[in-house]
């Protein structure tokens, strides 16, 4: 199966965004994964990329980019770079996006990967995620791979006003439910969606540590 198999099956499991759908399609994941993997890429299911990390599950990185509603104009904050393979999802279907990784080695081979693919429209930073980006803020939407006990106080402060932002929310141990956090017009209040119960690794790194 190739990748525009893939997001057929995608579709077919309920992704409705086409645009998310023909990112999807355009990109190989066989370029994210480890050599040993690639007959494995289009496979929907999550797969390891070493340092205790792992590749999303196509449908999972489908399902959560559809919940930003992208429509070409933003400026996206990613947390938890990984592979680099939603990084460049998200920057088929954005202005620009910033994204950050804790993991040293992660942080290299993604910026040697997204460089070769050509992405002229993305920023990799290593460092803590759960500061931020505040230099590059506000950002229109935000999302995290990782998974913290409680979505940062900085991102949310880094989140514009009619933003976006989905995450993991839950402890390791814990069941875990992916949320989509909107910041509302009237005094920056928010409105918290829970949309499907999911398994992520821990969020590191300032208060996020597990």
């Amino acid at each position: 199966m190739g990748d525009r198999e893939l997001a057929d099956l995608l579709r077919a499991r309920g992704i409705e965004d086409e645009r998310v759908l023909e990112a999807i399609a355009s990109l190989g994941r066989s370029d994210f994964v480890p050599p040993s993997a690639a007959s494995e890429a289009t496979s929907d299911y999550p797969i390891p990329i070493g340092h205790g990390q792992t590749i999303s599950q196509p449908f999972i990185v489908a399902f959560m980019t559809q919940a930003l509603r992208l429509n070409g104009s933003e400026r996206v904050l990613e947390i938890g770079t990984g592979s680099g393979y939603q990084t460049a999802v998200l920057a088929r279907l954005s202005a620009e996006v910033y994204s950050i990784e804790i993991v040293p080695e992660l942080a290299l081979a993604a910026r040697e990967r997204i460089q070769a693919l050509g992405f002229t429209n993305v920023q990799l930073r290593e460092g803590d995620g759960y500061l931020g980006w505040p230099e590059a803020a506000p950002f229109e939407a935000i999302l995290l791979t990782a998974a913290p006990e409680e979505i940062p106080d900085p991102l949310i402060a880094q989140l514009r006003t009619r933003g976006r932002l989905v995450a993991p929310v839950g402890a390791a141990s814990d069941a875990q439910e992916l949320v989509l956090i909107e910041k509302e017009l009237t005094n920056g209040g928010l409105r918290v969606e829970k949309l499907l119960p999911v398994r992520f690794v821990p969020m590191t790194g300032g208060a996020g540590s597990p």
